[in-house]
């Protein structure tokens, strides 16, 4: 009568144990990240800045594929999330390298920048100007390199943008 309740008490283990590692496995699912409200308004600047280029028929080739880079990082594609990478780092180093290519003795222009919002008109020093674009790109740059984005896009999906 005892090696029976034992086998019972064993028994009653492996099911328990059982039973605690197939609650495990479905609590181990991967969960669906969310899309990053900051990468959301990012990708929402990207899109407005490449609607307004293609209206003004401006860098068009420019314009379609950052609209195409917009869309695969919305489609949590990693090759989304590596032309968004490198599209900011590009962007921070151009714009970093502003100041000394307009600062070119032959493309100097003297005074203020003149800037035009409707009917208001602001002059600003270039410093102020810079100062801003960078901090901008610096902003892009820390937005695409933030856990969440990379958790975002998924990394088992392929580098084909168009699946």
């Amino acid at each position: 009568m005892t090696e029976t309740n034992a086998q019972a008490e064993k028994a009653q283990v492996t099911e328990a144990a059982q039973a605690a590692a197939t609650s495990q496995a479905e609590n181990l699912q991967p969960v669906k990240a969310k899309l990053p409200k900051r990468l959301l308004a990012l990708l929402l600047v990207l899109t407005l800045a490449s609607i307004s280029g293609l209206m003004a028929k401006q860098g068009v080739l420019f314009c379609m594929l950052t609209l195409l880079m917009v869309i695969a990082v919305l489609g949590r594609q990693k090759a989304g999330l590596y032309m968004l990478r490198g599209y900011t780092i590009i962007q921070l180093g151009l714009v970093s390298l502003l100041p000394v290519i307009l600062y070119d003795p032959d493309n100097l222009v003297a005074g203020p920048s003149t800037f035009h919002l409707g009917d208001w008109q602001g002059k600003l020093p270039d410093w102020l100007v810079f100062t801003v674009l960078i901090l901008l790109a610096v902003l892009q740059v820390w937005i695409a390199f933030t856990p969440k984005v990379k958790a975002y896009c998924h990394i088992k999906n392929s580098m084909n943008i168009m699946k």
